[in-house]
């Protein structure tokens, strides 16, 4: 049977998705389906506004060694400049679903992109440190909009047989983002340390301009479209993501379903029905708010901003030797998140999940020994240095394969349509507020611990998510948005229901 997977190379061809699986509702998928090349171009634009966090990540990891030589700053102002990105995008996040919903997808993704550009200016201009905070503070509103609506909007123009993959996109380009932003280190480390700082983070702002005016070509969501009651446009999309007319004709019946729209819909009532839902909302919230929670609490975005310190601790201690092995850890990240985007939709979410948070726990353990070790030899063996440098390329990886890509996919999948953009936001802000605490605790927390002790209780964090995500989180490979509900209804009605169809045949 063809598996959609090349013998020869043993990798999926990306263009070729294949699924022997069948529907909930019974109607088998196609045995083989190539991905929508019109789906595919409005994903990878969508998502390419996540390479400006992925930029920030990866440079200000180095930026920051230049920035303290210019400002003279504390651990405490290192901390607050590098988490301070973070915090406030937990703003833009919660700012995003209502956004979205009144002007739609498409230019959410433009005023994430512009409100970007601000704060990279500020930050390359900056004369102070408290200037240096504040476009940090705008940028990361930026980011906070940008990480809400880019899956969101690739989720609502997606088939299902390649939603996967395509959600998992914004997370492929945050890794790019990482990588191009350690390159930048390299090769601005060289400058006068008042110039190469600022070029390092000015540059991000030059993506932002190019993607700003790319997504304004783009459709809007045919789901957004559908709840604002302007089906015609809707179908238009449809057709062109579409295998045939007959499945844009069946898409469009399913969305319009499940919109249940009267009038024109601007998300009234989606907060109210967030903080006080029905069981199978909560369900989704506890789903949507745990994957977000533990993706952030995995520590992995601290590990990326403080690898430096981290691989001095281990004894490596020219900075453009430690900058260097930064770069191998971006390769590692960038190589293993499109490793998962492409078999995201045919092994299915849990698996890569719980693959992602086994390999993470493991891989934090022995990088808590072999800091450990170092911090009490009197030497420091090359062995011990192998291995926590491979713990960390470990690390990023196996985040890449699990939580990095499927956190996006999950958030974006598993509400319904009236909720979905800010319940989405209301979980990505979740991600933003323990991202921020992670980054701005981790330093402090690693001296009253060592950073040993810091990655054993990282570790220790990642069995806990492996739990949560087995007992918690269904499968909801192949299956449409308006389908996913189903699998938060209570067990006791799906029963009766069951019980009902019987009684009739």
């Amino acid at each position: 049977m063809d598996s959609g997977i090349d013998s020869a190379k043993g990798i999926p061809d990306p263009m070729e998705i294949t699924m022997v699986e069948s529907r909930p509702n019974g109607s088998p998928h196609p045995q083989k389906r190539r991905l929508n090349k019109f789906a595919f171009l409005c994903a990878v634009f969508a998502s390419t506004n996540s390479i400006l966090l992925g930029y920030d990540l990866g440079v200000m990891s180095g930026a920051v060694l230049f920035i303290k030589e210019t400002f003279k700053i504390s651990s405490v102002q290192h901390e607050l400049l590098v988490s301070l990105l973070n915090v406030s995008s937990l703003f833009g996040s919660l700012a995003s679903g209502k956004t979205s919903d009144l002007i739609g997808r498409r230019y959410t993704i433009v005023l994430a992109a512009a409100t970007f550009i601000i704060g990279a200016l500020l930050m390359g201009l900056a004369p102070t440190y408290g200037y240096l905070l504040a476009g940090r503070v705008v940028a990361g509103i930026g980011v906070g909009y940008s990480l809400m609506i880019a899956p969101v909007y690739t989720s609502e123009l997606s088939p299902a047989m390649t939603r996967g993959f395509l959600s998992s996109l914004p997370e492929v380009f945050i890794n790019v983002g990482i990588l191009i932003g350690f390159i930048s280190n390299i090769l601005l480390s060289g400058l006068p340390a008042n110039i190469s700082w600022r070029l390092m983070l000015g540059l991000s702002g030059v993506p932002a301009i190019g993607i700003a005016a790319g997504v304004i070509k783009m459709p809007e969501s045919p789901r957004w479209l559908v709840m604002k009651g302007r089906l015609s446009e809707a179908k238009m999309i449809l057709r062109r993501t579409s295998e045939s007319e007959e499945e844009a004709d069946l898409r469009l019946e399913e969305i319009t379903k499940a919109a249940a729209f009267s009038g024109e819909w601007r998300g009234q009532g989606a907060w109210k029905e967030l903080l006080c839902p029905t069981a199978p909302i909560r369900r989704m919230l506890v789903t949507a708010i745990g994957i977000n929670f533990f993706m952030q609490a995995s520590g992995n975005d601290a590990v990326v901003y403080y690898t430096p310190l981290v691989f001095k601790s281990a004894g490596i201690a020219h900075r453009k030797a430690q900058i260097g092995v930064t770069i191998i850890m971006g390769m590692a990240k960038t190589t293993f998140v499109l490793v998962s985007a492409l078999f995201l939709d045919n092994f299915g979410r849990r698996p890569m999940l719980l693959l992602g948070t086994v390999g993470q726990a493991l891989s934090l353990a022995g990088l808590g020994l072999g800091s450990t070790y170092l911090l009490h030899a009197h030497h420091k063996p090359i062995w011990a240095i192998g291995l926590c440098v491979l713990a960390v390329c470990a690390d990023v990886s196996f985040f890449s394969i699990g939580l990095g890509p499927i956190t996006w996919v999950y958030s974006a999948e598993i509400f319904p349509l009236r909720l979905r953009a800010q319940g989405s936001a209301l979980a990505v802000s979740v991600n933003r507020l323990v991202s921020g605490v992670v980054s701005a605790t981790f330093l402090s927390i690693s001296k009253k611990i060592t950073f040993g002790g810091m990655f054993f209780v990282l570790s220790g964090v990642m069995v806990v998510a492996t739990l949560f995500f087995y007992l918690l989180l269904p499968e909801t490979k192949g299956m449409s948005l308006e389908e996913i509900g189903s699998l938060f209804e209570d067990k006791q009605s799906d029963g009766e229901k069951d019980k009902e169809i019987e009684l009739e045949r």
